[in-house]
């Protein structure tokens, strides 16, 4: 069977929708612009390893835990991470254990990353006027709150989409 395509309607798209599609946007302006910046080879799922190295640096078991993923899986993602120069692998007291933390490049890639998603709000703020911006980020939240989700955002155990 043929299915007609023709363009969507964005007032038939649900609020969950719109924000998913305007995140994915932001995400790829934000990628686009580490890219330019010199960091072709980092993806957006990098960020969700990077953000349990912001506080602290971690153990290959701690980020495993806090990812929800094998080891195996954490060591993996680490290597490709410290390939690209974004992570340092130090050894532990016990050398069996590898301790993961942000390099110099990585927090590069961090402040970066901030800097284009506040040019990004500034332009989303200009366009819609600071008031409904707040209202547009009052609501989600509030979405987010009344459906589960805002520890994991806290707590920075934000999980990849399968």
């Amino acid at each position: 069977m043929v299915v007609e395509s023709k363009p969507v309607d964005l007032s038939t798209l649900d609020l969950a929708y719109l924000g998913q599609f305007l995140g994915m946007r932001v995400n790829q302006l934000v990628k686009e612009g580490l890219q330019s910046a010199g960091f072709a080879n980092v993806r957006e799922s990098h960020g969700y390893v990077i953000q349990h190295l912001i506080e602290s640096e971690r153990s290959i078991t701690e980020l495993a835990a806090r990812m929800e993923v094998t080891q195996q899986a954490a060591s993996k993602v680490v290597a490709e991470l410290s390939r690209l120069g974004i992570v340092e692998i130090l050894a532990a007291a016990d050398r069996r254990v590898k301790i993961v933390r942000l390099s110099e490049r990585g927090a590069e890639a961090v402040q970066l990353g901030r800097q284009a998603r506040k040019r990004i709000e500034r332009r989303l703020i200009q366009a819609l006027c600071s008031e409904s911006y707040e209202l547009a980020k009052s609501i989600l939240s509030l979405g987010l709150e009344t459906l589960g989700g805002i520890e994991r955002i806290r707590s920075r155990r934000v999980q990849p989409p399968e």
